[in-house]
C-alpha cells in the first residue's frame, strides 16, 4: 500500500480569490513504512505575496521569482503521485487548491476519496483535544523544534511521524503482511526491504545459556522449555 504524506503553502486562502501554491512537499511511506523517497517543490505564483502568508511560510516573491511555474511542474507531480492515497492535515484545503492548479492546466484533478485527512482522524479519536499538528507533536513526543516557520516538507515528514503513531506506531502490522518476493531494491512502488544477508549474530552469550539450561534442569522433565527442546 503505497501513501503520500502531503502537505502545501499558498499565498491565501481561496483558489477563486486568485491565490496559488507555492511550495509543495510529500512524503513517501510503503505499507506504513518511510521508504526516503520525497517530493519536494517551490512553485513561483505569478502574483504578489501577502503579508500575512509571507508571515506564515517566509517564501518571499523574490525567493520565489526564479522558481518554475505550477504549469511546468503539474505533470510530474501527478506522475509522482500516481494513485497512492495522500494523507494529509486538513485535506479539504490543499485538495482544492491542488485540483484548481490542475483545472487551470486542464489535467484531471484528483478525487476526494483519494485524501487521508489526519484533521478528521484526529478529531474523532480525541474528541474536544487540541487537533493542530503542533498539537499532535506534543501529545506523540515528536520533535517539531525546527518548525519555526511552516514548510511544506517539513510539515509532511512532521505529519508521517503523527499519522504513523495515529494509526497504531510505525510499522503496526510489523511489515508481517509484505510480499519479499521482489528484493530488487529498486525502490519507486516496487519497494521491498531486502533480508539481511547474514543473519543478525545472537544476543545471548555462553554464561547466560548455561545459567538458563541449569535453571530449567531444576524443573524437571514437566518444564515447558524442556518439551519444546
Amino acid at each position: 500500500m503505497r501513501e503520500i504524506v502531503l502537505d502545501t503553502e499558498t499565498t491565501g486562502f481561496k483558489p477563486e480569490e486568485g491565490h496559488r501554491i507555492v511550495e509543495i512537499g510529500g512524503v513517501e511511506l510503503f505499507n506504513h513504512v518511510p521508504t526516503g523517497r520525497t517530493y519536494h517543490q517551490y512553485i513561483n505564483p505569478e502574483r504578489d505575496m501577502p503579508q500575512e502568508a509571507f508571515a506564515v511560510h517566509g517564501l518571499s516573491i523574490e525567493f520565489l521569482s526564479d522558481k518554475p511555474r505550477f504549469a511546468e511542474i503539474g505533470q510530474a507531480f501527478l506522475d509522482f503521485v500516481g494513485d497512492a492515497k495522500l494523507v494529509i492535515h486538513n485535506a479539504s484545503f490543499d485538495m482544492t487548491f491542488l485540483n484548481a492548479e490542475l483545472k487551470w492546466m486542464r489535467l484531471p484533478g484528483l478525487p476526494m476519496d483519494q485524501a487521508i485527512d489526519t484533521l478528521t482522524m484526529a478529531r474523532e479519536k480525541y474528541p474536544g483535544s487540541p487537533a493542530s499538528l503542533d498539537a499532535l507533536c506534543r501529545r506523540f513526543n515528536i520533535d517539531n523544534t525546527a518548525r519555526t516557520l511552516h514548510g511544506a516538507l517539513l510539515d509532511s515528514e512532521i505529519l508521517a511521524e503523527v499519522y504513523l503513531e495515529m494509526i497504531g506506531g510505525r510499522q503496526p502490522d510489523f511489515a508481517l503482511s509484505m510480499d519479499y518476493s521482489d528484493t530488487s531494491g529498486e525502490g519507486g512502488t516496487d519497494w521491498r526491504p531486502m533480508p539481511r544477508e547474514k543473519p543478525l549474530p545472537p544476543r545471548i552469550t555462553d554464561a547466560e545459556r548455561a545459567a538458563h539450561e541449569a535453571f530449567v534442569a531444576k524443573l524437571g522433565d514437566n518444564a515447558l522449555w524442556a518439551k519444546l527442546g
